[in-house]
């Protein structure tokens, strides 16, 4: 997730350029780019989300105490905003392939 950070506010500062600008930034090799970086990162956050929930499936079940009750809750909730936060980067991935296509 360190890396969708500065991907995405490099996009939001670019855009925020582009508008002030007054030119759109409707080019196919632009969007290629972008496109190619969303499914990338996209993929990365749901492999962490993944890596997460099975990682939180096994401490409980692990002797001793690797987890108090505190932290895996903690960690659940992690994991469970981890998938919430991939499903809008994977819509978002398709909605630009959807614009790939409309150019």
């Amino acid at each position: 997730m360190g890396l969708v950070i500065p991907w995405s506010s490099t996009l939001a500062v670019v855009d925020g350029y582009a508008i002030i600008l007054g030119c759109p930034l409707r080019q196919r090799g632009i969007l290629l780019i972008v496109i190619i970086g969303d499914w990338v990162l996209s993929l990365l956050s749901l492999a962490a989300a993944c890596a997460t929930a099975g990682v939180i499936d096994l401490l409980p079940e692990l002797e001793g105490s690797y987890c108090p009750h505190k932290f895996c809750s903690r960690y659940q909730l992690s994991a469970i905003m981890a998938f919430l936060s991939w499903f809008p980067t994977a819509a978002l991935s398709l909605i630009n392939l959807w614009l790939l296509r409309s150019l």
